[in-house]
């Protein structure tokens, strides 16, 4: 790597590490509790709230084995406000315990508990992505994106549109199609999408003068 450039693969390699890979998360398998896993987290960092204190806040959940629909709903409202105090995430608490209350009711309801019934009844990318949203208020695009994000490849529907943070970095780099790119340089979209986000998010930050080689 020469200093102030980045080839595309160095800039995967190096920060393209999805976010359910650094929790310990196993999606590969498409295992039910993984994947509940998952959006749990997801809907942690789709707050506007400091990663460190999404990722502390998971790991409180974690720790103690409330990370399915079943277990999320048997802890109820105070126990998941103890939670997610724990974690840090007290500027929204009593919201986060609301919204994870409605959301896990919902999708035990309405799937038995399993987001991959709910992949399976979705007839496309768009209908998922309105599936996901219908499981309760506070799932908007950011979520979605977010959970949707680690699933490509893994999901045959789970193709999130490119939030406004990714179209600043593909515009940046001059991509106009995101799998495209992937193909042409061998990479997974998911890890390329994460690498660009922390790029435009971090990298371009700290260091503005950094070109991307495409």
């Amino acid at each position: 790597m020469e200093a102030g450039r980045l080839r595309l693969e160095e800039l995967v390699e190096k920060y393209g590490q999805l976010y359910s890979e650094a929790l310990g998360i196993r999606l590969q398998g498409g295992g039910k509790d993984e994947v509940s896993k998952w959006f749990l987290a997801a809907i942690l960092y789709g707050k506007p709230i400091r990663e460190l204190t999404a990722t502390k806040t998971y790991r409180r959940f974690e720790s103690r084995g409330v990370v399915t629909a079943v277990r999320i709903l048997e802890t109820g409202w105070d126990g998941l406000v103890a939670l997610l105090d724990e974690g840090g995430y007290t500027r929204y608490d009593f919201s986060t315990a609301d919204k994870l209350l409605r959301v896990f009711q919902s999708l035990e309801a309405e799937y038995g508990g399993d987001l991959n019934l709910l992949h399976e009844r979705a007839s496309d990318p768009i209908d998922l992505e309105a599936r996901l949203k219908a499981l309760g208020k506070g799932i908007g695009d950011v979520t979605v994106s977010i959970f949707l994000r680690d699933l490509r490849g893994i999901w045959a529907k789970a193709k999130p549109r490119p939030t406004p943070l990714l179209q600043r970095a593909m515009r940046r780099l001059g991509i106009a199609d995101l799998e495209v790119v992937a193909a042409e340089h061998r990479l997974s979209p998911a890890h390329l999408e994460t690498a660009l986000l922390r790029l435009e998010r971090d990298l371009v930050k700290r260091e503005p003068s950094l070109r991307v080689i495409l």
